[in-house]
């Protein structure tokens, strides 16, 4: 029997929560996480919550899109200011 002939019809995808809650085995090393302090909007917050369990986990998974889709763009300096624009 060969690989193309099992059937996986019925076998379901495995989602990103899935994946970030796999086992990890053989010396294969999670991304180190940093704590931090992070100031949302309460009804932002409020509705990841309300996801359920590991919604951290889809936070980091959002930023981390948005981080690779936009990594390459430079914004030309590290902080912006509030009150003098762009």
């Amino acid at each position: 029997m060969q690989d193309g002939d099992v059937d996986l019809s019925d076998v379901p995808e495995i989602t990103p929560e899935m994946f970030a809650r796999a086992i990890v085995r053989r010396g294969i090393q999670p991304r180190r996480k940093k704590q931090l302090t992070l100031r949302l909007d309460s009804d932002v917050l409020d509705w990841f919550r309300r996801q359920g369990r590991g919604y951290q986990t889809r936070i980091n998974a959002l930023l981390r899109a948005y981080m690779e889709e936009h990594g390459s763009q430079r914004t030309g300096s590290r902080y912006k200011s509030r009150q003098g624009g762009p």
